[in-house]
Order: C-alpha cells, then structure tokens, then sequence
C-alpha cells in the first residue's frame, strides 16, 4: 500500500489572515516551536540571488532545519521536538541603538 506524504505543513490557524497584503509588503511571524509564516508581497531567493517560486502568498519557512522540504516547511519540527519561542529572549543591541538614534534630540 502507498501512503502519499504531504509537503503542505499545518499551518496556525491564522496564517492566511491579512496583515501584509499586495503592496503592502511582507510580514513575517515566527509560530512558538514553529516555523516562520511570511505573508503578503514578498520574493524568496537562494543564497546565489535565484527566485524560488512559493506558489503562494502565504508560506511557512523552516525554523527548525529538519523539513524534507528545505527552505519549505514540511511539519518535520512537532516530530523532532523542536523547540523554540515566538519573540526574542532579549532586545538586539543593535535594534535598541537603531531606535535611540531615531529620536529626536532635545
């Protein structure tokens, strides 16, 4: 007997909200011990500048670098035990600097 596999991973139950729609741009969620859900109006490329076509604007991207079907996420992060939080542990120092040097000096 054959058993097909799907490439299509679980994806929140949000993911196909609008939020970075056409000409909007792209935003991109990392789902706690998931993957990185880009929506909206966006171009994935390979590390030699080659465009990947998503098929969708909506996509999930490994987080965890065990999917089958790399950059694509294929689920393969419930199975491994992946594990890893939505929003940093701590502030980048260089996203604080940035910040500060955008303020307006009194």
């Amino acid at each position: 007997m054959s058993r097909s596999l799907s490439v299509e991973p679980d994806l929140p139950e949000d993911a196909g909200e609008p939020g970075g729609g056409q000409g909007e741009g792209a935003t991109i969620t990392p789902y706690r011990d998931g993957p990185l859900i880009v929506r909206g109006d966006f171009r994935l490329l390979d590390q030699d500048g080659n465009e990947i076509d998503p098929g969708r604007e909506t996509i999930a991207l490994c987080r965890c670098g065990k999917s089958g079907i790399k950059p694509f996420c294929d689920g393969t992060h419930k199975r491994s035990g992946f594990s890893a939080p939505s929003a940093p542990s701590r502030p980048r120092p260089a996203a604080q600097l940035l910040r500060e040097g955008r303020r307006p000096d009194a």
